[in-house]
């Protein structure tokens, strides 16, 4: 299960995005839900929960994230340039790790975010340290794409 949680920097209520796949690889879709949309010209703080509830109790994966900084990276694609996502942590290396990060809305509009860990990137590589997921390597760890609304 991952859990983004968007909190308004000026206050108000805080829009979480979460997939929820309790089967794993079985034949059963993720559950995915958004609580609401964002607002326009507003700036969120946004965290990263994983946690792995295929056991019990689920075991919180977001602290091995932690300790493995340097072997981990969220990465945030966006349609349609509804929001612009900023990295707000980095690993010992000075390099983005995305449990911390920034989302910036513009102006009204539909369109998706995709947001993917991946385990072991080349965070050295071209454009990696800024977000761009192309010459990232390694392997995904979990993926989801979330339908987002600015009003």
């Amino acid at each position: 299960t991952l859990t983004a949680t968007l909190t308004p920097v000026t206050g108000g209520t805080s829009i979480v995005l979460r997939t929820q796949d309790l089967d794993g690889d079985g034949p059963n879709t993720p559950v995915v839900t958004v609580s609401g949309p964002l607002a326009a010209n507003t700036v969120y703080n946004g965290t990263m929960e994983i946690l792995n509830e295929l056991e019990s109790p689920a075991e919180d994966v977001t602290e091995e994230i932690e300790e493995e900084a340097d072997e981990h990276q969220f990465f945030f694609g966006v349609t349609n340039s509804i929001v612009t996502a900023t990295y707000a942590d980095l690993d010992s290396n000075n390099l983005p790790i995305g449990l911390e990060y920034i989302i910036a809305t513009s102006s009204p509009g539909s369109g998706t975010l995709t947001i993917t860990l991946i385990h072991e990137p080349d965070k050295t590589a071209a454009g990696v340290s800024g977000g761009d997921i192309t010459n990232a390597g390694g392997s995904t760890d979990i993926t989801e794409t979330f339908p987002i609304t600015v009003e």
